[in-house]
């Protein structure tokens, strides 16, 4: 499997894992750059339970732009352009993984400006 480097790779992990949260158009970018078998952790932690208004594990706008980014990563999936994954890393503790997949011949426009659009 092909993976993205970053300055300092976890010796272990084959996916790029970015320190910052991801964003949802960032996600995009990332996939619109990414050869088939790249893979970039969107998430770690319990999405379920972070998504969870009741539990208050995030804020308000914080759980919003992970819900965004969930539903993109699942969208994109959806459009057969990634597949998503999921490690388990120690007790309520996940690593969310997105691999590109390899792009479908079409005829029609590229899809990368299509999909940024979306996420803006």
């Amino acid at each position: 499997m092909n993976s993205i480097a970053s300055p300092a790779p976890a010796a272990a992990s084959p996916a790029w894992s970015p320190a910052p949260p991801l964003t949802e158009a960032a996600l995009c970018r990332w996939l619109g750059a990414a050869a088939p078998g790249d893979a970039i952790v969107y998430f770690r932690g319990a999405l379920a339970r972070s998504l969870c208004p009741q539990l208050g594990l995030l804020s308000p706008a914080d759980r919003l732009a992970l819900a965004r980014l969930a539903g993109r990563a699942w969208a994109l999936c959806d459009q057969g352009l990634a597949h998503l994954v999921q490690r388990r890393r120690g007790v309520e503790d996940f690593e969310y993984l997105m691999i590109a997949r390899r792009r479908p011949r079409r005829a029609g426009a590229p899809l990368l400006p299509q999909i940024l659009a979306e996420a803006a």
